[in-house]
């Protein structure tokens, strides 16, 4: 069986990203720093994960520069994980991920956690990619250039 090609070597954005943050877990532990998760026995509890897989899932993102190790800010013994400015920068990615399941997970009616600006209390709008005009772009109005 062939070997897999390493990740640096793949031309594909979105495959080199799925290789560092394409797992629930990772996402999920990404999701949770976003909301201020910042010690293992925290996003343990919240995520029910086993301590091995969140360990290892921790340490991935940490290596990759999306989560940094931190003295813990109450001056106790612990360490904390928080996001980097890399890490910090996949919020887009986490709202996209969020509006595409409101949009496609729930039942109309059916309650579900939202994402509010702190500034007005409101729902923030839907993402979306524009052109430099401020059009909304769709799928068949852009084309990947693949690697020659």
């Amino acid at each position: 069986m062939p070997s897999r090609q390493s990740i640096n070597d793949e031309p594909c954005p979105v495959a080199r990203a799925a290789n560092v943050i394409g797992d629930r877990w990772s996402l999920l532990i990404v999701r949770d720093a976003f909301d201020g998760t910042r010690r293992f026995s925290d996003f343990q509890r919240s995520l029910g994960v086993a301590r091995n897989i969140l360990s290892n899932r921790l340490r991935k993102l940490v290596d990759a520069g999306i989560l940094e190790t931190r003295e813990a800010s109450d001056g106790t013994a612990y360490q904390e994980y928080v996001l980097t400015p890399e890490g910090k920068s996949l919020f887009p990615v986490v709202v996209a991920l969020r509006q595409w399941g409101e949009g496609h997970l729930f039942n109309h009616g059916e309650r579900h956690s939202e994402l509010v600006d702190k500034r007005t209390g409101k729902r923030i709008p839907f993402m979306a990619p524009t052109a430099k005009d401020g059009s909304v772009l769709t799928p068949d109005l852009t084309v990947v250039q693949k690697v020659t």
